[in-house]
C-alpha cells in the first residue's frame, strides 16, 4: 500500500489510565509510523475522542452539544499526538472541517494531497464536522476522499471476535472476515455507518492491537496477527 490511513483509539493512547495521555504509547506509535513512512507510504491520522469525551454516553444534554465536545476532544488529541510524531523527527499537519483558528487548517482533498507528497503526516480532526457521526464514519470518508488503499483501526483488543472476548473466554477470532459479514452480526468493528461506507467504497480494513510489539509495522507489511475484513 502506497497511502494508508490509520485509525487511533483515544482509549488506547489513555493505556491503563483511560484518561488523557499515556506519552510512553504514543511515542511507540510515532517510531513506527515513523518507520512506515521512511519506507515511502503516505500516512493518514484519525483518532478518537474517548479519553476525554464521548457524546453519546452523555443523558443530561443536547446531543449536538455532546457530539461537538466531542470533536473538540479529537482536535486536543491530533495537536498533542501530531506533535509526538514532531519530537520523533517527521513534519506533520493537522486538518478539520470547521476553522479552529491558526490550531488547523480546513480540511480539503487538494491540500491533503499536497502535504502528503512532501511526507508529511497528515491528522484528519474533528470528524466529519457534524453531531450523530463519529469518528469511524470520519475515518472511512477521508479515506475514501483521500484514497487510502487501507484503513489500520488499531484498538485496545487485538481483533475481531464473535463474541466479546472480555466477557466470553471461548470467544472465537477471526482471521478474515467480510465487511458484509461484520454487518449481518452486528459485531461493530467500526459504526453502522462506517461498516456501509467501507462496503460501498471497498476499502480493506486491518483490525489489531495496538499494544502489541510493532503492531502497525507489522500491520503494513502484511505480518499481522490481527483482522482483516475485505470488501
Amino acid at each position: 500500500m502506497k497511502r494508508i490511513l490509520l485509525k487511533l483509539s483515544g482509549e488506547a493512547l489513555a493505556g491503563e489510565k483511560k484518561t488523557g495521555f499515556e506519552e510512553k504509547i504514543v511515542l511507540k506509535v510515532a517510531r513506527q509510523v515513523r518507520e512506515v513512512t521512511e519506507e515511502g507510504i503516505q500516512v493518514g491520522v484519525v483518532i478518537g475522542g474517548g479519553n476525554f469525551w464521548r457524546g453519546r454516553s452523555s443523558e443530561n444534554m443536547d446531543r449536538t452539544k455532546a457530539d461537538q465536545i466531542g470533536m473538540l476532544a479529537t482536535v486536543m488529541n491530533s495537536i498533542y499526538t501530531s506533535e509526538i510524531f514532531r519530537s520523533v523527527g517527521m513534519s506533520t499537519s493537522i486538518l478539520t472541517p470547521f476553522s479552529c483558528g491558526a490550531f488547523t487548517k480546513l480540511f480539503s482533498k487538494d491540500r491533503a494531497n499536497k502535504y502528503f507528497s512532501k511526507g508529511m503526516v497528515v491528522f484528519f480532526a474533528g470528524g466529519t464536522g457534524h453531531p450523530y457521526f463519529s469518528t469511524d464514519t470520519g475515518a472511512v470518508l477521508r479515506a475514501a476522499e483521500v484514497e487510502a488503499e487501507g484503513i489500520l483501526l488499531a484498538k485496545s483488543i487485538d481483533g475481531v471476535y464473535d463474541k466479546d472476548p472480555k466477557e466470553d473466554p471461548r470467544a472465537k477470532k477471526y482471521k478474515e472476515i467480510s465487511i458484509q459479514e461484520v454487518i449481518e452480526k452486528k459485531l461493530m468493528v467500526v459504526d453502522m455507518t462506517a461498516s456501509i461506507m467501507a462496503m460501498e467504497q471497498k476499502i480493506p480494513m486491518f483490525v489489531f492491537g495496538l499494544n502489541e510489539e510493532n503492531s502497525i509495522v507489522n500491520t503494513v507489511k502484511g505480518n499481522f496477527t490481527g483482522t482483516k475484513i475485505i470488501v
